[in-house]
């Protein structure tokens, strides 16, 4: 279900399988109880969520005060994300930034639309990934439900084996968690968990990609205009 990445005394990081949920089911949480029965902890707190096809890096509270203080950082975007996914087509643009106002759409999925009155604005960089697929690293300003699925469904690459707004069966969902940097108690964390689970992740594309995205948090990521930071 998880890997143990990193224990701190107010938190953990693990890195989640694919196909695990992070939802209740049946008011258990069959994921935190699992983390907590191997790190000898009594509660654990979800300070965020990563869709069950995702894989990834997740961050849990030890206790309630440190829960209060991680979520308040995501509540005000003090936490930088980074994500990893694999499309099925070369997209539009190769880089720059997708903004748009999330609507639903049919049953479970949700679609981007022109407007920007409350938009969800991902920034991203993409290169090849082998037999016509793109490997992506986006990093999400905002933090809505289905954000980058959505967003590279709207530039034209829908993330291989997504079976709602992707069009080609695989092994895995091909989206990945794969950093996280936040500021706590004074002292800058990062934290980098390369994607393991999932055949294409093994390409030499993909690898030579990851070893020139090893630091990035140190990128050069396309602009957010001035405007945009104010509205989302």
């Amino acid at each position: 279900m998880f890997t143990l990445v990193h224990q701190h005394p107010d938190f953990l990081i693990i890195d989640k399988h694919p196909e695990v949920s992070v939802h209740k089911d049946d008011n258990e949480q069959p994921l935190l109880a699992a983390v907590a029965e191997q790190t000898g902890d009594e509660q654990l707190y979800l300070i965020h969520r990563l869709d069950k096809m995702t894989s990834g890096l997740l961050l849990l509270g030890r206790n309630k005060a440190a829960a209060a203080q991680l979520s308040a950082n995501f509540a005000h975007r003090e936490v930088s994300k980074f994500y990893l996914a694999i499309g099925t087509k070369k997209p539009k643009k190769k880089q720059g930034i997708v903004v748009g106002d999330m609507t639903r759409s049919r049953r479970s999925s949700w679609k981007l639309e022109s407007s920007k009155q409350n938009p969800a604005v991902t920034q991203f960089f993409s290169t090849a990934a082998g037999e016509g697929r793109r490997l992506f690293l986006c990093k999400p300003y905002t933090g809505k439900t289905h954000q980058i699925r959505v967003a590279l469904r709207s530039v034209g690459s829908g993330i291989t084996g997504d079976s709602i707004y992707g069009n080609e069966e695989a092994d895995r969902g091909y989206l990945h968690a794969y950093g996280l940097a936040f500021s706590y108690q004074g002292e800058m964390l990062q934290f980098l968990c390369p994607p393991q689970q999932g055949k294409l992740w093994q390409s030499e594309d993909v690898i030579a990609a990851l070893a020139e995205w090893h630091n990035p948090w140190s990128l050069n990521w396309p602009a957010i205009p001035s405007s945009l930071q104010q509205k989302s």
